[in-house]
């Protein structure tokens, strides 16, 4: 049984990590600037930890915080662009308590769902390097090992959807070694993995905004995990 002082001490370890310095100046930097719209406001500015249900059968992974949404907020694809078009599709799900999200004391709570990030710290222009991605996936997989639950995971574009298979492949000694195709509602099992990969376009503006992922396809990927996890409870 995981108890409650394992995923503190990784949400501690996350939150006081300083591995990279590139990150580590950018990170302080937009929050000690700040933009217009949350001049008032106190900005996380630190890593940031993933959140949801301990017990959760699905695992999300997006990119990276934004850095006037998770950078400020201090929650993991909230308070931006992003969440305004995640929270609802996740609620219409059944796996949030909300249908918005705009900060880490609002009361959302997630049901069946862990959501986490590749990169714990907002990148400059939204683009960590390979070895800034290397660097936080200790904690990814610390996250995996206390997910008892897991089941599958839905990647949040391409970036999420290679690290997640890295991860994967890492854990389980998945025998293939080459990356599955990002493909948005792509479906991937492995016969040595009890886990499912699902990929999604990351909800950002620039996929949202020019249609490249609608409401429709969105919803979509969380309907398919749904159905997922309802196979699984079938064959038990």
């Amino acid at each position: 049984m995981i108890s409650f002082s394992q995923w503190d001490k990784l949400n501690e370890d996350v939150i006081a990590c300083r591995i990279c310095p590139r990150l580590v100046e950018w990170r302080e930097q937009v929050a000690k600037e700040k933009r217009k719209a949350f001049l008032d406001e106190q900005y996380w500015g630190k890593p940031v930890p993933g959140f949801g249900d301990p017990n959760a059968r699905v695992l999300v992974v997006g990119l990276a915080p934004g850095a006037h949404g998770s950078n400020r907020s201090g929650r993991i694809i909230t308070g931006d662009a992003s969440g305004d078009f995640l929270f609802p599709a996740l609620y219409k799900a059944g796996f949030s308590s909300r249908n918005d999200s705009y900060s880490n004391g609002d009361g959302l709570k997630l049901k069946d769902m862990y959501i986490t990030a590749v990169c714990r710290c907002v990148p400059p222009g939204n683009r960590p390097t390979i070895q800034e991605q290397k660097n936080c996936l200790p904690f990814l997989k610390r996250e995996i090992a206390l997910l008892k639950n897991l089941q599958g995971i839905v990647a949040l574009g391409g970036i999420a959807f290679k690290n997640s298979f890295d991860v994967m492949r890492e854990i389980y000694s998945l025998q293939s070694r080459r990356r599955p195709k990002f493909v948005h509602g792509g479906l991937n099992y492995y016969e040595e993995c009890p886990l499912w990969l699902l990929a999604s376009y990351h909800p950002s503006r620039q996929n949202t905004q020019t249609g490249r992922l609608t409401e429709k396809m969105f919803s979509d990927i969380w309907m398919q995990a749904n159905r997922l996890l309802k196979e699984e409870e079938n064959l038990d």
